[in-house]
């Protein structure tokens, strides 16, 4: 899609960001190259691997991976 930085809009999965990055003290653009060098694919193998590894929630991993997988990307 596109290049996005904050503010983040106000509804859909961009919506948790400013609490993902506050809560876990990582940028959007980090979680999104960890993301994309996880060596996984799927959505769920993604936010499983973030649980697992980060200790990250299930809906703040759900709205990241979605965000990502969709072809978005947070600039730095």
């Amino acid at each position: 899609m596109a290049d996005q930085s904050p503010p983040w809009p106000k509804q859909g999965p961009a919506s948790y960001f400013p609490s993902i990055e506050k809560k876990y003290g990582r940028s959007i653009a980090e979680w999104q190259t960890i993301i994309n060098g996880c060596g996984l694919d799927k959505h769920m193998a993604i936010v499983g691997h973030l649980k697992t590894e980060y200790e990250m929630g299930h809906g703040h991993a759900n709205a990241l991976v979605a965000w990502t997988l969709a072809g978005n990307t947070a600039a730095p």
